[in-house]
């Protein structure tokens, strides 16, 4: 039934479009390469998604190919509201003409309906050049969001403490060593004290992160790397021939980050300390409202003080209200990702910040607070599925502690 649903809806957007353009133009082979177009983008999404298997090696043409679909689909989704809405609004005024029999009534509808059809496509155009844009540029404009967070029991040693965090790498979808190389260097530009990492180094398999071991290896800090899982990282959306073969897999993945430095936290905690004090780390693993939840929060603070200045991180941002807010420790600072800000949205600082992914996530993209305990989502430094960002560009966040000053 759904696939019928499906099939009935990409019909009725392939008949608006095709009639908007078929108004538009005259020029039969303007119409024939449109056609042939509809016919290569929806074709390449068929064959790469029931003929090919998804494997690594495929897996960023599987991404052009969705990529290339939803660029199609917005631009027909567009048109056919348009039209389809205008079909609405004109067929009472139809019926009206008919049984009153005006005449003159229909001369009309011809030229308006060309007005129309070109109103349609010059609004679908917007989404469709923004999503191409996102795919050329947009899925590697990375950009270092900065924010400064105060604390009244911060203490005294971590003062202007420096922290850099990114998110949702998901390795598989990279195309462009260059590009990456150039986010990594910027995370390293950020001389930052630690880098935190919170998630999804991987679409699926441990293999995609083997190529851009190196890359990944070069991100330093004085006080270290240190990593927790997300919910792509356990291999859990694909078939495996053995169950053997998945918790190998995993194992793989483990040993992909120590040999890139990094620290993995598997429900537990270390310690950064100076000047004879101590500031918590606590990693968690994936827990999410909705996906897997291996986190064990109660486990991962077993070796920390409730007085401690904690730092969580925890792949999913659900898990901040769901479970780490109701803990009786004060969990000062917790590090998310996994939502990706959607890929899409729009984003203008001090006016506007919307994305679809607001309907299935209360926090999903920037700093939140409750009681004095604040939660930062980071928008992802790679991409999934669609390959391409458009105003939810990737992130590097940076994250500065400071003492709360009382005033004397």
């Amino acid at each position: 039934m759904r696939w019928i649903i499906t099939l009935l809806f990409l019909a009725v957007f392939q008949w608006y479009s095709y009639q908007a353009v078929k108004t538009i133009v005259s020029n039969r082979w303007i119409l024939f390469v449109y056609f042939l177009l509809v016919v290569l983008i929806i074709g390449n999404l068929l064959f790469h998604t029931l003929v090919l298997e998804r494997t690594t090696a495929t897996e960023p043409r599987l991404m052009y190919a969705i990529g290339f679909f939803i660029t199609l689909f917005a631009f027909q989704a567009v048109v056919t509201l348009v039209l389809l809405g205008e079909d609405i609004l004109r067929l009472p005024q139809g019926a009206y003409a008919y049984f009153t029999k005006m005449p003159g009534q229909t001369q009309f509808l011809p030229e308006r309906r060309k007005l129309i059809s070109q109103l349609a496509v010059g609004l679908a155009a917007i989404p469709f050049a923004s999503l191409l844009y996102g795919m050329y540029r947009g899925k590697y404009n990375y950009k270092v969001l900065s924010y400064t967070l105060e604390y009244d029991d911060l203490p005294e040693a971590f003062e202007g403490f420096k922290i850099a965090q990114i998110s949702d790498i998901h390795s598989g979808s990279f195309d462009n060593a260059e590009k990456v190389q150039h986010g990594v260097d910027l995370v390293n530009a950020q001389q930052a004290d630690v880098v935190l990492f919170t998630g999804d180094l991987v679409n699926n398999r441990a293999d995609e992160i083997h190529p851009w071991i190196k890359t990944f290896q070069q991100i330093k800090a004085k006080q270290g790397v240190f990593s927790v899982l997300g919910n792509h990282d356990y291999g859990d959306y694909m078939r495996w021939e053995t169950a053997e073969a998945k918790k190998e897999n995993l194992q793989s993945l483990f040993k992909a980050q120590k040999e890139m430095g990094w620290d993995l936290l598997l429900n537990e905690s270390r310690f950064i300390e100076k000047e004879g004090q101590r500031l918590a780390l606590v990693g968690v693993e994936n827990w999410g409202s909705g996906f897997k939840q291996e986190g064990d929060l109660g486990k991962a603070l077993e070796q920390v003080n409730a007085d401690d200045f904690k730092i969580l991180l925890s792949h999913d941002p659900s898990h901040w209200e769901a479970q780490v807010l109701p803990h009786p420790f004060k969990i000062h600072l917790t590090l998310s990702g996994h939502t990706h800000g959607m890929q899409f949205g729009i984003e203008i600082p001090g006016w506007i910040k919307w994305s679809p992914v607001k309907w299935r996530y209360k926090q999903w993209a920037g700093i939140y607070e409750s009681a004095s305990q604040r939660l930062n989502v980071n928008r992802g430094f790679g991409y999934l599925a669609y390959p391409g960002r458009v105003g939810m560009w990737p992130e590097i966040s940076v994250i500065t502690l400071k003492k709360t000053k009382r005033n004397v």
